[in-house]
Protein backbone atom coordinates (compact mmCIF):
# COMPACT_ATOMS: atom_id res chain seq x y z
CA UNK A 1 0.00 0.00 0.00
CA UNK A 2 1.24 3.58 -1.23
CA UNK A 3 1.96 5.79 2.02
CA UNK A 4 0.59 8.92 1.95
CA UNK A 5 3.10 12.01 1.72
CA UNK A 6 4.23 14.51 4.80
CA UNK A 7 2.37 17.39 5.07
CA UNK A 8 3.05 20.30 7.19
CA UNK A 9 -0.40 21.00 8.85
CA UNK A 10 -1.95 24.29 7.35
CA UNK A 11 -2.29 25.93 11.31
CA UNK A 12 1.54 26.25 11.50
CA UNK A 13 1.73 28.19 8.57
CA UNK A 14 -1.47 30.14 9.12
CA UNK A 15 -0.42 31.27 13.05
CA UNK A 16 3.58 31.92 12.32
CA UNK A 17 3.45 35.05 10.21
CA UNK A 18 0.79 36.77 13.14
CA UNK A 19 3.40 35.70 15.92
CA UNK A 20 6.32 37.04 13.80
CA UNK A 21 4.68 40.11 13.12
CA UNK A 22 3.86 41.06 16.72
CA UNK A 23 7.14 40.27 17.66
CA UNK A 24 8.63 42.72 15.23
CA UNK A 25 6.07 45.31 16.19
CA UNK A 26 6.86 45.34 19.92
CA UNK A 27 10.53 45.68 18.86
CA UNK A 28 10.04 48.85 17.18
CA UNK A 29 7.92 49.94 19.59
CA UNK A 30 10.53 49.59 22.74
CA UNK A 31 12.82 52.55 21.70
CA UNK A 32 9.70 55.09 21.59
CA UNK A 33 8.86 53.67 24.74
CA UNK A 34 12.11 54.42 26.54
CA UNK A 35 12.57 57.67 24.89
CA UNK A 36 8.65 58.38 26.08
CA UNK A 37 9.79 57.39 29.64
CA UNK A 38 12.59 60.02 29.71
CA UNK A 39 10.13 62.84 28.24
CA UNK A 40 7.95 61.97 30.93
CA UNK A 41 10.06 62.01 33.74
CA UNK A 42 9.83 63.13 36.74
CA UNK A 43 6.10 61.88 36.90
CA UNK A 44 6.06 61.21 40.75
CA UNK A 45 8.01 62.65 43.93
CA UNK A 46 11.95 62.78 44.04
CA UNK A 47 13.72 62.47 47.18
CA UNK A 48 16.64 64.41 47.71
CA UNK A 49 18.66 62.95 50.62
CA UNK A 50 20.75 64.86 52.37
CA UNK A 51 23.02 63.21 55.12
CA UNK A 52 23.71 65.91 57.67
CA UNK A 53 21.45 67.78 59.77
CA UNK A 54 18.84 70.58 59.02
CA UNK A 55 19.81 74.23 58.73
CA UNK A 56 23.81 73.76 57.65
CA UNK A 57 25.00 74.95 54.19
CA UNK A 58 24.26 71.44 52.63
CA UNK A 59 20.64 71.68 53.66
CA UNK A 60 20.46 75.40 52.59
CA UNK A 61 21.57 74.41 49.39
CA UNK A 62 19.25 71.23 48.68
CA UNK A 63 16.00 73.32 49.67
CA UNK A 64 17.33 76.05 47.27
CA UNK A 65 17.62 73.41 44.16
CA UNK A 66 15.11 71.37 45.23
CA UNK A 67 12.63 74.14 45.44
CA UNK A 68 13.41 75.17 41.58
CA UNK A 69 12.97 71.65 40.35
CA UNK A 70 9.94 71.63 41.98
CA UNK A 71 8.63 74.64 40.53
CA UNK A 72 10.17 73.68 37.09
CA UNK A 73 8.79 70.09 36.96
CA UNK A 74 5.55 70.50 38.87
CA UNK A 75 6.45 67.61 41.35
CA UNK A 76 7.05 67.64 45.01
CA UNK A 77 11.08 67.32 45.43
CA UNK A 78 11.23 66.33 49.05
CA UNK A 79 14.09 66.65 51.10
CA UNK A 80 15.43 64.36 53.35
CA UNK A 81 18.15 64.81 56.45
CA UNK A 82 19.44 61.62 57.24
CA UNK A 83 22.46 62.28 59.15
CA UNK A 84 24.94 60.51 60.94
CA UNK A 85 28.77 58.74 60.89
CA UNK A 86 29.98 62.00 59.10
CA UNK A 87 27.31 62.10 56.09
CA UNK A 88 27.98 58.07 55.10
CA UNK A 89 24.28 57.23 56.56
CA UNK A 90 22.38 59.25 53.97
CA UNK A 91 25.02 58.61 51.11
CA UNK A 92 25.13 54.97 51.66
CA UNK A 93 21.12 55.36 51.73
CA UNK A 94 21.10 56.35 47.77
CA UNK A 95 24.01 54.30 47.16
CA UNK A 96 21.38 51.45 47.74
CA UNK A 97 18.68 53.30 45.74
CA UNK A 98 17.21 52.19 42.25
CA UNK A 99 18.91 54.09 39.61
CA UNK A 100 15.59 55.80 38.57
CA UNK A 101 16.19 59.25 38.77
CA UNK A 102 13.61 59.31 41.81
CA UNK A 103 16.72 59.81 44.62
CA UNK A 104 19.24 61.89 44.55
CA UNK A 105 21.80 63.15 47.22
CA UNK A 106 23.66 66.33 48.41
CA UNK A 107 27.08 64.89 48.46
CA UNK A 108 30.26 67.15 49.85
CA UNK A 109 34.26 66.75 50.48
CA UNK A 110 33.34 63.75 53.08
CA UNK A 111 30.97 61.84 51.24
CA UNK A 112 32.83 61.76 47.97
CA UNK A 113 36.42 62.08 49.02
CA UNK A 114 37.86 62.27 52.53
CA UNK A 115 36.05 59.26 53.61
CA UNK A 116 36.95 57.36 51.20
CA UNK A 117 40.59 57.18 52.93
CA UNK A 118 40.20 58.41 56.97
CA UNK A 119 37.08 55.23 57.37
CA UNK A 120 38.65 51.61 56.63
CA UNK A 121 34.71 50.36 56.25
CA UNK A 122 33.00 52.53 54.12
CA UNK A 123 29.57 50.63 53.29
CA UNK A 124 29.53 52.29 49.39
CA UNK A 125 32.22 53.27 46.72
CA UNK A 126 32.27 56.83 46.39
CA UNK A 127 32.90 56.20 42.62
CA UNK A 128 31.71 53.06 41.16
CA UNK A 129 27.99 53.29 43.39
CA UNK A 130 27.38 56.82 41.97
CA UNK A 131 26.23 58.98 39.29
CA UNK A 132 28.05 62.30 38.98
CA UNK A 133 25.12 64.95 37.90
CA UNK A 134 26.42 68.49 39.16
CA UNK A 135 29.01 70.48 41.96
CA UNK A 136 27.01 73.36 42.88
CA UNK A 137 29.29 75.46 44.79
CA UNK A 138 32.51 75.56 46.73
CA UNK A 139 33.26 77.32 49.91
CA UNK A 140 37.09 78.09 51.40
CA UNK A 141 37.84 77.74 55.19
CA UNK A 142 39.37 80.96 56.99
CA UNK A 143 42.42 80.63 59.36
CA UNK A 144 41.69 82.45 62.17
CA UNK A 145 43.49 82.95 65.38
CA UNK A 146 42.52 83.97 69.05
CA UNK A 147 43.28 87.95 69.85
CA UNK A 148 46.50 86.59 71.91
CA UNK A 149 48.10 85.25 69.37
CA UNK A 150 50.81 87.73 68.51
CA UNK A 151 50.48 86.78 64.76
CA UNK A 152 49.13 89.51 62.37
CA UNK A 153 49.44 87.41 59.29
CA UNK A 154 49.72 84.33 57.66
CA UNK A 155 54.05 84.75 57.38
CA UNK A 156 54.23 86.10 61.60
CA UNK A 157 52.08 82.72 62.56
CA UNK A 158 54.62 80.77 60.58
CA UNK A 159 57.75 82.38 62.28
CA UNK A 160 55.97 81.77 65.67
CA UNK A 161 55.55 78.56 64.97
CA UNK A 162 58.72 77.84 63.56
CA UNK A 163 60.54 79.76 67.08
CA UNK A 164 58.67 77.89 69.33
CA UNK A 165 57.89 74.05 67.83
CA UNK A 166 55.24 72.08 69.21
CA UNK A 167 53.83 75.21 71.41
CA UNK A 168 51.14 76.46 69.33
CA UNK A 169 48.02 74.09 68.56
CA UNK A 170 45.00 74.29 66.36
CA UNK A 171 41.66 73.08 67.58
CA UNK A 172 39.45 71.43 64.42
CA UNK A 173 36.03 69.97 64.31
CA UNK A 174 37.09 66.21 64.59
CA UNK A 175 39.67 63.95 63.39
CA UNK A 176 39.72 63.57 59.48
CA UNK A 177 37.17 66.92 59.17
CA UNK A 178 38.81 69.87 56.86
CA UNK A 179 39.65 71.95 59.70
CA UNK A 180 42.00 68.93 60.43
CA UNK A 181 43.48 68.69 57.11
CA UNK A 182 43.63 72.38 57.15
CA UNK A 183 46.09 72.24 59.67
CA UNK A 184 48.04 69.61 58.56
CA UNK A 185 48.14 70.93 55.48
CA UNK A 186 49.88 74.47 56.46
CA UNK A 187 52.49 72.27 58.96
CA UNK A 188 53.49 70.32 55.71
CA UNK A 189 53.52 73.08 53.26
CA UNK A 190 55.42 75.58 56.21
CA UNK A 191 57.31 73.20 57.75
CA UNK A 192 56.29 73.95 61.50
CA UNK A 193 55.18 71.84 64.01
CA UNK A 194 51.61 72.47 65.80
CA UNK A 195 49.51 70.53 67.95
CA UNK A 196 46.27 69.47 66.57
CA UNK A 197 43.15 69.37 69.50
CA UNK A 198 40.46 67.38 68.03
CA UNK A 199 37.16 68.99 69.50
CA UNK A 200 33.70 67.29 70.07
CA UNK A 201 32.43 68.82 66.81
CA UNK A 202 32.33 72.90 65.36
CA UNK A 203 30.48 74.13 68.27
CA UNK A 204 32.92 73.10 70.37
CA UNK A 205 36.07 73.84 68.69
CA UNK A 206 34.90 77.47 67.47
CA UNK A 207 34.04 78.07 71.52
CA UNK A 208 37.33 77.33 72.74
CA UNK A 209 38.72 79.32 69.95
CA UNK A 210 36.86 82.10 71.18
CA UNK A 211 37.37 81.57 74.90
CA UNK A 212 41.10 81.38 74.52
CA UNK A 213 41.36 77.46 75.38
CA UNK A 214 42.95 77.02 71.42
CA UNK A 215 45.20 79.04 69.88
CA UNK A 216 44.18 78.12 65.87
CA UNK A 217 41.25 77.58 63.98
CA UNK A 218 40.07 77.11 60.25
CA UNK A 219 36.26 76.85 59.90
CA UNK A 220 34.28 77.90 56.81
CA UNK A 221 33.88 81.37 55.76
CA UNK A 222 29.84 81.37 56.53
CA UNK A 223 30.74 80.40 60.12
CA UNK A 224 34.20 81.81 60.87
CA UNK A 225 33.48 85.43 59.46
CA UNK A 226 30.52 86.75 61.56
CA UNK A 227 32.92 86.05 64.45
CA UNK A 228 35.36 87.71 63.25
CA UNK A 229 33.26 90.40 62.70
CA UNK A 230 32.57 90.21 65.90
CA UNK A 231 35.88 91.08 67.32
CA UNK A 232 36.21 87.18 69.22
CA UNK A 233 38.87 86.14 66.91
CA UNK A 234 41.10 87.21 63.93
CA UNK A 235 41.01 86.37 60.61
CA UNK A 236 44.69 85.75 58.12
CA UNK A 237 43.99 84.35 55.39
CA UNK A 238 41.24 82.06 53.09
CA UNK A 239 42.11 78.72 52.29
CA UNK A 240 40.70 78.90 48.37
CA UNK A 241 43.18 79.55 45.54
CA UNK A 242 40.85 83.09 45.06
CA UNK A 243 39.56 85.34 47.06
CA UNK A 244 36.33 84.83 48.52
CA UNK A 245 33.52 86.98 47.78
CA UNK A 246 32.63 86.51 51.34
CA UNK A 247 35.76 88.14 52.50
CA UNK A 248 37.06 90.46 50.00
CA UNK A 249 39.74 91.51 51.70
CA UNK A 250 41.30 88.83 52.98
CA UNK A 251 44.36 87.17 50.97
CA UNK A 252 44.26 83.62 50.04
CA UNK A 253 46.57 81.19 51.77
CA UNK A 254 48.84 81.02 48.23
CA UNK A 255 49.13 85.09 48.45
CA UNK A 256 49.83 85.54 52.29
CA UNK A 257 53.34 83.25 51.24
CA UNK A 258 52.25 79.82 51.18
CA UNK A 259 52.61 77.97 47.85
CA UNK A 260 50.58 75.49 46.68
CA UNK A 261 48.25 75.72 49.59
CA UNK A 262 44.23 75.34 48.79
CA UNK A 263 41.50 73.78 50.53
CA UNK A 264 37.81 74.23 49.75
CA UNK A 265 34.57 72.38 50.77
CA UNK A 266 32.58 71.55 47.98
CA UNK A 267 28.36 70.62 47.30
CA UNK A 268 26.88 68.46 44.64
CA UNK A 269 24.33 66.26 43.53
CA UNK A 270 24.88 62.11 42.84
CA UNK A 271 22.51 60.06 41.80
CA UNK A 272 22.39 56.17 42.10
CA UNK A 273 24.66 54.07 39.80
CA UNK A 274 22.88 52.72 36.43
CA UNK A 275 20.84 56.29 36.25
CA UNK A 276 19.50 56.52 32.79
CA UNK A 277 21.92 59.31 30.66
CA UNK A 278 19.02 61.12 29.72
CA UNK A 279 18.23 61.54 33.31
CA UNK A 280 21.10 62.42 34.83
CA UNK A 281 21.42 65.03 31.47
CA UNK A 282 17.59 66.55 32.13
CA UNK A 283 18.98 66.52 35.97
CA UNK A 284 22.05 68.67 35.54
CA UNK A 285 20.16 71.20 33.12
CA UNK A 286 17.80 72.14 35.65
CA UNK A 287 19.74 71.92 38.87
CA UNK A 288 22.63 74.50 36.60
CA UNK A 289 19.83 76.46 35.82
CA UNK A 290 18.92 76.77 39.38
CA UNK A 291 22.39 77.62 40.52
CA UNK A 292 23.16 80.23 38.11
CA UNK A 293 20.01 82.04 39.15
CA UNK A 294 21.42 85.85 39.75
CA UNK A 295 19.02 85.28 42.68
CA UNK A 296 20.26 82.79 44.13
CA UNK A 297 23.99 83.31 43.48
CA UNK A 298 23.65 86.68 45.48
CA UNK A 299 22.03 84.25 48.21
CA UNK A 300 25.07 82.24 48.43
CA UNK A 301 27.54 84.55 48.08
CA UNK A 302 26.06 86.05 51.35
CA UNK A 303 26.99 82.56 52.94
CA UNK A 304 30.97 82.58 51.54
CA UNK A 305 29.62 80.15 48.77
CA UNK A 306 31.29 80.27 44.96
CA UNK A 307 28.75 78.67 42.65
CA UNK A 308 30.48 75.74 40.59
CA UNK A 309 27.73 73.97 38.29
CA UNK A 310 29.24 72.01 36.24
CA UNK A 311 29.18 68.85 33.91
CA UNK A 312 28.17 65.32 35.30
CA UNK A 313 31.89 64.86 33.35
CA UNK A 314 33.62 68.01 35.05
CA UNK A 315 32.23 66.52 38.51
CA UNK A 316 33.37 63.21 38.49
CA UNK A 317 37.00 64.49 36.78
CA UNK A 318 36.68 66.76 40.52
CA UNK A 319 35.79 64.22 42.12
CA UNK A 320 38.75 62.09 41.40
CA UNK A 321 41.60 64.84 42.01
CA UNK A 322 39.64 65.31 45.47
CA UNK A 323 40.19 61.64 46.65
CA UNK A 324 43.65 61.47 45.33
CA UNK A 325 44.46 65.25 47.52
CA UNK A 326 42.87 64.41 50.33
CA UNK A 327 43.93 60.80 50.36
CA UNK A 328 47.78 62.34 50.47
CA UNK A 329 46.80 64.71 53.49
CA UNK A 330 45.32 61.70 55.41
CA UNK A 331 48.28 59.41 55.25
CA UNK A 332 50.62 62.18 56.08
CA UNK A 333 48.67 62.81 59.25
CA UNK A 334 47.68 59.19 60.36
CA UNK A 335 44.49 59.88 60.57
CA UNK A 336 41.92 57.53 60.84
CA UNK A 337 37.83 57.28 61.98
CA UNK A 338 38.08 53.62 62.38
Amino acid sequence: MRRRPFRTRPQTRRFAPPLLASLALALAAAPACAAESDAQYPSKPIRFIVPFTAGGLTDKLARSVAHDLQEAWQQPVIVENKPGAGGTIGADHVAKAAGDGYTILLGTHATHAINVTLLKNLPYDAVGDFTPVSLLATVPNVLMVHPSVPANNVQELVQLARRKPGTLNFISQGIGTSGHMSGELLKSLAGIDMTHIPARGPAQALSDVMGGHADILFDSVAIGMPVVQSGKVRALAVTGRERSPAAPDLPTMIEAGVPDYEIVLWFSVFAPKDTPPAIVAKLNREIVRSMNKPSARAGFVQDGMTVAASSPEQLRDFQKAEIVKWAKLIKASGASAN
